[in-house]
């Protein structure tokens, strides 16, 4: 081998002692932790091709959707039982 003349590795007697360990394990967490959150950012933005959740499936109970509309507003109070009773009556044709 040859003689660095007592320099060490990059010109440096000693190779920077406890200061340089300190900065070189600081360095290496922000590289791992900026890989990490790298890693995350990019699972979550990418989508993992499932789409959220969206109502319940229809049941088919046999109501007609305008009938079921019609519950729902008498249910909700938006019209009275009078009401109600002749909007049905019209729908089913009597």
């Amino acid at each position: 081998m040859w003689d660095d003349g007592g320099w060490g590795m990059w010109g440096m007697r000693g190779g920077g002692g406890w200061w340089g360990l300190l900065v070189m394990a600081g360095l290496l967490v922000l590289v791992v932790g900026g890989a990490v959150l790298l890693a995350v950012w990019m699972a979550r933005t990418s989508g993992s091709g499932t789409t959220p959740p969206g109502p319940a499936p229809h049941i088919d109970t046999g109501v007609s959707p305008a009938d079921r509309l019609l519950d729902e507003r008498y249910a909700r109070g938006e019209i009275d039982e009078q009401e109600y009773l002749h909007r049905r009556a019209v729908l089913r044709g009597r």
